[in-house]
């Protein structure tokens, strides 16, 4: 039977979770000396446990491996994350010259990503309160939206009429694709705004 994940670890010195995967591809915590699963780990993610997997018999470093087996996993139960365009894009990059330069540009986007969406869930719940729910949802998606458009801008960055006036690179791109969703959702929260200062108007004329 697998244990369930570990609470989210409070001690920034705290190590890595130490996991071995065995050759029969069972996964062995070292920390809690038990087995685990892929949803296990999965959870460990979601709470900020951070942990290493090694393979059991060469000792190879095989997290990554691992983290796409996790991703692949769950797009399987229908949490389908990840959008058929973006993927093609993605797997058009493996043996291009970019490679080496996407998983950064990657990295970088999902850091700013996270970033935006707790920053925008503060300033909503301050300004709305609970008289409007926010749905994150519909901003995850709205976010997701704004990373295929600057993804599709990675590539390539030459003009397509074959002038000399270059394309904006994907930095430029991505930073004023995340200026353009920050207005449209600036102008949101002023019209809900409006609508609470409408609400709270009727209310004390009643």
């Amino acid at each position: 039977m697998s244990q369930s994940a570990q609470p989210a670890a409070t001690d920034v010195d705290m190590q890595p979770v130490v996991v071995k995967k065995y050759a029969n591809r069972r996964l062995y915590n070292t920390e809690s000396s038990s087995y685990i699963t892929l949803d296990t780990l999965a959870e460990m993610v979601r709470v900020g446990r951070d942990f290493v997997v090694y393979d059991a018999k060469t000792g190879d470093d095989i997290t990554r491996s691992v983290l796409t087996q996790i991703i692949v996993e769950e797009e399987s139960k229908g949490r389908a994350l990840l959008p058929t365009g973006f993927l093609r894009q993605l797997i058009g990059f493996y043996g291009n010259s970019m490679q080496s330069i996407v998983p950064k540009y990657l990295e970088e986007a999902m850091t700013n990503f996270a970033s935006q969406q707790e920053q925008m869930r503060q300033a909503m719940q301050q300004t709305v309160g609970t008289f409007f729910p926010f749905r994150v949802d519909d901003v995850g998606r709205q976010n997701m939206a704004m990373m295929e458009r600057a993804m599709s801008l990675f590539s390539p960055f030459y003009p397509p009429d074959g002038k000399d006036t270059p394309r904006p690179t994907a930095n430029q791109a991505a930073s004023q694709a995340v200026e353009e969703e920050i207005t449209a959702l600036r102008s949101e929260v002023d019209s809900l705004r409006l609508q609470l200062a409408a609400a709270k108007a009727e209310t004390h004329g009643e």
